[in-house]
């Protein structure tokens, strides 16, 4: 294990002012958003929209690093460049996704268990080699009648312990995302009592595989009522409720968080970072690793049209650096419009 490139990295990643962009999603997940813009998801159709991303110009001031799919790993830029290649140019860290999906729990209905650990170790090692810096895994977690089950917790922490350990043995920085849903109707307090055993489960379990926590980040989710909850938590509320958890759970050692935006409006999840980011001194940098709340009105700017290219990275840039500005508690609600 190579600690010191570990940390460096990790740190490059969560660097002030700075966050990842989650442009992990799978085929089956980008047909969903291409549908909705009307546009047919093909190879091209992906390489097309994720260049854009990657070469709008001045985004390395605000992302430092982004998750790529399998996929777009071994794409090119129009530029003839491996994306990741592209990317490393700019000063942006290249990260790969590395897990099989959620798949149903054997004899726990409703329940999941994150799959991609066959493999994985001479998978990591070919993602290495095609310049991937850091890696992803997600396990997740749902609240609902019964459950989560202390099986299911414990059984996709154990997953996401092994993944970070065959990381940091390839020298790629493991992404370590236990994500619980915003789905349902649970409310605020109940999401908080989940996501307080989660992440102490997470910790536990990457201790007992000897995880370096200075070369990690945790991708969490932040501490908010389910979308069908008849009362919605207030934004200082959502602040101070993640803030209670992670002080009580997150380790010093790691050197930072990248919250998941989790289905949040792009609005809410800048918002809620930047009154996080107010609180005062923290151990670890707080910062984001968005899909859909950096990427959702790019894409309704693109359309996938080349015309619309500029200002589709326009638009993404505009995002990004709201997100960035959030690092450091000076977003405000206002900014959207003025921005817009």
């Amino acid at each position: 294990m190579e600690k010191m490139a570990l940390e460096s990295n990790a740190a490059a990643m969560v660097a002030p002012g700075k966050g990842i962009l989650a442009a992990d999603e799978s085929s089956g997940t980008i047909k969903k958003r291409f549908d909705k813009i009307k546009l047919e998801s093909t190879s091209e159709s992906r390489r097309a929209y994720r260049d854009l991303l990657f070469t709008a110009p001045g985004a390395e001031k605000h992302i430092s690093g982004v998750i790529l799919f399998d996929e777009t790993l071994r794409q090119r830029s129009s530029d003839g460049r491996p994306f990741p290649e592209l990317l490393a140019s700019r000063g942006i860290l290249p990260g790969i996704k590395v897990d099989a999906g959620a798949k149903s729990l054997a004899a726990f209905p409703g329940e999941t268990i994150t799959e991609g650990l066959d493999g994985l170790r001479e998978r990591l090692a070919e993602y290495r080699g095609l310049g991937a810096r850091f890696a992803k895994w997600r396990a997740v977690i749902d609240i609902g009648a019964g459950i989560p089950s202390r099986y299911a917790i414990e059984a996709n922490a154990e997953a996401l312990a092994r993944y970070a350990a065959l990381c940091q043995e390839a020298a790629i920085v493991p992404i370590v995302e236990p994500e619980v849903l915003m789905d349902g109707d649970h409310t605020i307090e109940r999401c908080e009592e989940v996501t307080d055993g989660v992440l102490l489960t997470v910790f536990n379990a990457l201790f007992m595989q000897r995880v370096h926590l200075e070369g990690i980040v945790l991708k969490p989710n932040m501490v908010i009522a389910g979308k069908k909850c008849a009362v919605q938590s207030a934004p200082q509320q959502v602040a101070d409720a993640t803030l209670r958890c992670l002080r009580r759970r997150v380790p010093a050692a790691v050197p930072g968080i990248a919250f998941l935006s989790g289905g949040q409006s792009e609005a809410e999840a800048t918002l809620h970072l930047s009154l996080m980011n107010r609180a005062g001194a923290l151990p670890w940098q707080l910062s984001f690793s968005y899909g859909r709340a950096l990427q959702q009105s790019t894409l309704d700017a693109w359309r996938g049209q080349a015309s619309n290219v500029a200002a589709a990275q326009r638009t993404f840039l505009r995002r990004a650096r709201l997100n960035g500005l959030a690092r450091n508690g000076s977003y405000d609600a206002a900014m959207e419009q003025a921005a817009a």
